[in-house]
C-alpha cells in the first residue's frame, strides 16, 4: 500500500478497535493549531479547511468517514465545524485529541474577540469607530444574504422543502413562534415526508476515492471506542459537572439575580437549541439580548456579528461579545472590566463545553446512525427550515442597518417589525449596494469585502 503523507503508517495498520494515537500527538497539535488560524468564513469555510487539510493533503481520514462525522455533527445543536474538529481529533488521538482539536478551534477567535470587544468599549463613541462600523454592518448584511442563498441551493431540493422554509420564515417574522418550536416542527415534517413519500427525502452522499494514497482512517476501518453504558455515564457526569459548576459558582458568589447567572443560564439553554449553525439561532439571541435583557442595542448586535466575522473560529462566538457588553454595563459588585471579562469567559464556557460532551458521549454510538434514514430525513427538514430562519435574520439586520428607526405593525395574530422609511441612511444603502456587488458579482473573499467596506465607512466620517 502507498505510504500516506507525512510519513505515517499506511491504512493497513488501522483496525476497527485501534487503541492509542493514530498519529503522533505533537504532530496533531501542530496541525490543529494551523487549522485554527485559517477558520474564517463561517462553517462552510471552516469545513472546507478541514476537508483540504485532513482528507486531501494529510490523508488522515477518508472522505466517507469525514462526511459521516459531519452528518452526525449537523444533527447536534452547536457549531458543527467545531464539533467536527472534536470528532476527528477524537478519532485520531482519543479524548485528548478531541479536547485539543476543539479547544484550539475556539481559542484564537476567543482571544481576538475579547480584544476587539475591549477596543469597542473604549472607542465606540468616536466618529472614526462609528463610521468604521457603519461600513462593516452592510458587509455583514451581504454575507448573511449570501448564506441564505447557499443554504437554499443545498437544501431546497423539492417544493415541499421550499414550503418548509417559507413556513419557518412566516412563523418567526409574522407570528413570533419560538425558534425551538419551529425547528422541532421542521424535524417532524422531514420525518413525515420520509414516511409518506420516501423519494422526496432521498438524497445522495459522496462516495469513492480520489486515487490518492489510502487514508490512515479509512472508510471501512473505524477508530472508535466500544459503546458502554458505564463509559457513557462517566462522560455524562464529568461533562455536566464541568458545564454547570461555573454557573453554580457565580450564582452562589454573586447572586441568582446577577447578570452573570442570567447569562450563564441563558447561553446554556441557547447551546441546546443552536441547530443549523450560528446564523439560524442569532435571531433568537438578538431578540432576547436586545429586547428582553437589554444587554446591547440592535446596532451593536450587528457590529458584534461583524467582529465575529473578522476573527477565526465559530461565528457563534458573537455571544461572547453580547455577554461582554451586558456584563460591562451591569457588573454588580465587580468593576465593569472584571465583570465584562467574567461574563465573556463564562458565556464562552457554557457555549462550547456542551459541544465536547455531545461528541464524546455520542461518537461511540454514531455508527448506528449511518443507515438511519429517519434521522437523515429529520435533518433534511431542519436544514430546510434553517433557510427561513436565516432569511428572518437577514430581514432583522437589514432593518437595523439601513434604517434609523423601526416600529411594530400588528393586525390580528400578525405582528411584524417594519422600518420607518424616512430614516433610511443613504450612506448605509450605498455601502450595502457596494457590498452586494463585491459578494455576488465580483465574488471577492469575505475578509476583503469587510476590509473595503470598513474603509468606505471611515471615508464617510465627514457625512456622519
Amino acid at each position: 500500500m502507498t505510504e500516506p503523507a507525512d510519513g505515517q503508517p499506511s491504512g493497513d495498520a488501522m483496525t476497527s478497535n485501534v487503541i492509542g494515537d493514530v498519529i503522533p500527538f505533537r504532530q496533531a497539535v501542530r496541525a490543529w493549531f494551523l487549522i485554527s488560524l485559517q477558520t474564517f468564513g463561517g462553517p462552510a469555510g471552516q469545513i472546507a479547511v478541514m476537508q483540504r487539510t485532513l482528507v486531501e493533503e494529510k490523508r488522515w481520514i477518508g472522505q466517507q468517514r469525514f462526511n459521516h462525522a459531519l452528518n452526525y455533527c449537523m444533527l447536534l445543536p452547536g457549531p458543527e465545524a467545531q464539533q467536527l474538529a472534536v470528532y476527528v481529533g477524537w478519532l485520531l488521538n482519543g479524548t485528548r485529541g478531541g479536547l485539543v482539536a476543539g479547544t484550539l478551534f475556539v481559542l484564537p477567535g476567543m482571544l481576538a474577540l475579547l480584544a476587539l470587544s475591549a477596543i469597542y468599549i473604549v472607542w465606540r463613541d468616536t466618529a472614526v469607530v462609528t463610521a468604521l462600523f457603519a461600513g462593516i454592518a452592510p458587509a455583514v448584511l451581504a454575507i448573511v444574504a449570501q448564506a441564505v442563498i447557499r443554504v437554499a441551493k443545498r437544501s431546497l431540493t423539492h417544493p415541499v422543502f421550499v414550503g418548509v422554509a417559507v413556513a419557518a420564515f412566516v412563523a418567526l417574522a409574522l407570528f413570533g413562534i419560538p425558534f425551538p418550536v419551529v425547528i422541532a416542527a421542521a424535524a417532524l415534517i422531514g420525518w413525515l415526508v420520509h414516511r409518506l413519500a420516501p423519494s422526496i427525502a432521498a438524497g445522495g452522499n459522496g462516495h469513492g476515492g480520489d486515487g490518492g494514497p489510502a487514508p490512515l482512517i479509512s472508510d471501512e476501518a473505524l477508530h472508535h471506542a466500544q459503546p458502554s453504558r458505564r463509559t457513557a455515564s462517566k462522560i455524562l457526569a464529568v461533562g455536566l459537572v464541568a458545564w454547570w459548576v461555573p454557573v453554580a459558582a457565580v450564582a452562589l458568589l454573586l447572586g441568582t439575580d446577577s447578570v452573570f447567572t442570567t447569562q450563564g443560564l441563558f447561553f446554556s439553554g441557547t447551546a441546546l437549541i443552536t441547530f443549523g449553525g450560528a446564523y439560524a439561532v442569532l435571531s433568537f439571541v438578538a431578540e432576547r439580548a436586545v429586547e428582553t435583557y437589554a444587554w446591547l442595542t440592535p446596532g451593536e448586535m450587528v457590529r458584534g456579528l461583524a467582529l465575529a466575522e473578522t476573527t477565526p473560529g465559530p461565528l457563534i462566538m458573537v455571544v461572547q461579545f453580547v455577554a461582554f457588553l451586558g456584563a460591562y454595563r451591569d457588573p454588580g459588585v465587580l468593576s465593569p472590566w472584571a465583570g465584562a471579562l467574567l461574563g465573556a469567559l463564562l458565556t464562552t464556557w457554557v457555549t462550547f463545553v456542551p459541544c465536547f460532551l455531545f461528541i464524546f458521549l455520542g461518537a461511540p454510538y454514531v455508527e448506528k446512525l449511518r443507515h438511519n434514514r429517519s434521522v437523515s430525513a429529520a435533518l433534511t427538514g431542519i436544514t430546510a427550515a434553517v433557510v427561513g430562519v436565516i432569511a428572518n435574520l437577514a430581514l432583522y439586520f437589514a432593518e437595523h442597518t439601513l434604517f434609523g428607526q423601526t416600529f411594530t405593525w400588528t393586525w390580528g395574530p400578525f405582528a411584524i417589525q417594519l422600518p420607518v422609511l424616512g430614516t433610511l441612511s443613504p450612506v448605509a444603502m450605498a455601502i450595502t449596494v457596494a457590498a452586494m456587488i463585491m459578494t455576488f458579482v465580483l465574488k471577492w473573499p469575505m475578509l476583503r469585502i469587510l476590509g473595503i467596506c470598513a474603509l468606505l465607512g471611515v471615508g464617510t466620517v465627514p457625512l456622519l
